[in-house]
């Protein structure tokens, strides 16, 4: 949006939500804005939102507020009840919305017949009709970007999307929902030569050295195959960038194949995500995978023998959830990440909105919470008690960014950047191995204390909330939690050494 401002003389400012709202307040005052614009993506901050907006309000700022993003669009009525000092919502894909919206407040035009804009007008709600999806991505200009951030070592990285949309239908997700309410394709992708332009401009004017596709699916597969992502690794050795960038992206397990992967690698591809969500079959027939545990294994198998790293969505935790499908899941887990390759991680699937299993509960009656909070209990009472228990035993391990789980990553990726961009020496391979192994030792404590956890709170002696006979097992938590990061920072002391001193004798050769 700030790119296709811009390009209509327009001069857009991107805030981060995170500053603190008196700087935000600071550099609104001094730039006096004719719109500002809220990106309410995920439900999770709406209540920050509105304390912000109310704040800008008490302070004074009397401009146009609109908001935009996924929550903002599919559910424009509860956001602008919730945030009254709102003036409208533009939803769903928001590029041209936005600009006619600025152009009419900048004329002194009437904004409120622009299509796909929302606003309450006498306390009744007007939603405009909607205008169709935007068919060619490549006619947007690139992005308008913040200053590049540090990934590691100095390298510097960048968000990036090939397309827009998901083929998918998962239980759990919004996207399909936020797609198919307008007209025009749901999956649209970019050309792979426009996508490899951006990242040379990116390389050479910015200085990037890795990206980070935020594609739902990147498109490892389209209608005609790989021809696409033959394309792009083309293209990015015609540019003389194979050697000079590393990218990740995320896809599903089932996508994986040798060949398409080992080529993605030789061109700099480091990272997936991969969407595996459950370790059964069962479970994955329910979220409407339309994928097998035997294809997820095949895939994440491929990509330890091409050494190329992968985090994962897992949800351990469903509305159907039992303690057997549970210890099932914890199984697969060790199955993956019992080597060390990977962090163990999961979630419990929150019902978010226009999600069919949010509707699902809503129609069981066992929805409970605020908007923006949505949560279900499990239907046998001792599984929220062990739900409780162990979140908040590990809730430093797997969310803090001082954690284990956050630690574990970035020692991999320190790794990854480590062996593109520097001389690799004797002792990579060994602090490689030190940092596995130790992944591997706590995965396999985690999933154990887990697993001996489940049958004491299934026996319903818990049900009470009285947890304090199982102290120790928090304590133990505790301690081999601040044990095993202490081991992975003893890692990273060495590898930080080797790098400081090869950047000091000019070694790094990229």
């Amino acid at each position: 949006m700030a790119s296709v401002l811009s390009e209509a003389g327009y001069e857009p400012m991107i805030i981060d939500f995170n500053e603190r709202k008196k700087e935000i307040l600071k550099i609104l005052k001094n730039q006096k804005p004719l719109v500002v614009g809220f990106s309410v993506i995920f439900q999770n901050h709406i209540y920050e939102f509105k304390e912000l907006i109310s704040y800008l309000r008490r302070a004074g700022v009397n401009c146009h507020f609109t908001a935009g993003g996924n929550y903002a669009s599919l559910r424009y009525e509860e956001l602008l009840k919730i945030i009254p000092s709102l003036d409208s919502v533009v939803r769903f894909e928001g590029e041209y919305t936005f600009l006619e919206l600025v152009k009419c407040i900048y004329n002194g035009a009437d904004w409120k017949k622009i299509k796909s804009i929302a606003f309450m007008n006498d306390g009744n709600l007007i939603a405009n009709p909607l205008r169709p999806l935007e068919k060619n991505l490549d006619s947007f200009p690139f992005p308008k970007r913040s200053p590049l951030k540090e990934y590691a070592l100095d390298k510097k990285f960048a968000t990036i999307l090939a397309g827009r949309g998901c083929i998918h239908n998962c239980l759990f997700c919004n996207v399909r929902e936020f797609y198919q309410q307008l007209s025009g394709p749901k999956k649209r992708i970019r050309r792979p030569e426009i996508v490899v332009e951006e990242i040379e401009l990116l390389h050479h004017e910015e200085d990037c050295s890795v990206f980070l596709f935020q594609d739902d699916d990147f498109p490892v597969r389209t209608e005609e195959g790989s021809e696409w992502i033959k394309t792009f690794c083309r293209e990015l050795e015609r540019k003389n960038l194979t050697d000079k960038i590393m990218w990740k992206i995320n896809c599903r397990p089932d996508e994986i194949d040798h060949d398409s992967f080992a080529m993605m690698k030789n061109h700099g591809l480091f990272l997936v995500f991969l969407g595996i969500e459950d370790g059964t079959d069962i479970g994955l027939k329910r979220l409407n995978k339309h994928m097998t545990v035997a294809k997820s294994l095949k895939g994440i198998n491929i990509l330890k023998k091409l050494e190329i790293g992968f985090d994962y969505g897992f949800m351990l935790f469903q509305p159907t959830s039992t303690y057997g499908s549970v210890c099932d899941n914890l199984d697969f887990l060790r199955e993956i990440c019992g080597d060390g390759y990977s962090a163990v991680t999961f979630l419990k699937m929150l019902p978010y909105f226009e999600t069919r299993i949010e509707k699902q509960l809503r129609e069981e009656g066992r929805l409970k919470g605020k908007p923006g909070f949505l949560d279900y209990d499990f239907r046998d009472e001792s599984m929220n008690h062990y739900y409780d228990f162990v979140t908040d035993c590990l809730i430093d391990w797997l969310r803090d960014s001082d954690g284990l789980l956050n630690i574990a990553k970035w020692a991999r990726n320190y790794i990854s950047v480590f062996s593109c961009y520097f001389e690799l020496t004797p002792e990579i391979p060994l602090i490689s191995k030190d940092i596995k192994n130790t992944i591997s030792e706590c995965n396999l404590y985690l999933l154990d204390k887990m697993k001996e956890l489940a049958p004491l709170f299934e026996s319903g002696k818990y049900n009470s909330g009285n947890y304090k006979d199982l102290n120790s097992y928090r304590e133990d938590i505790n301690m081999k939690h601040d044990h095993f990061i202490e081991q992975i920072n003893n890692s990273m002391v060495r590898l930080m050494s080797i790098a400081d001193r090869q950047i000091k004798s000019k070694l790094v050769f990229r």
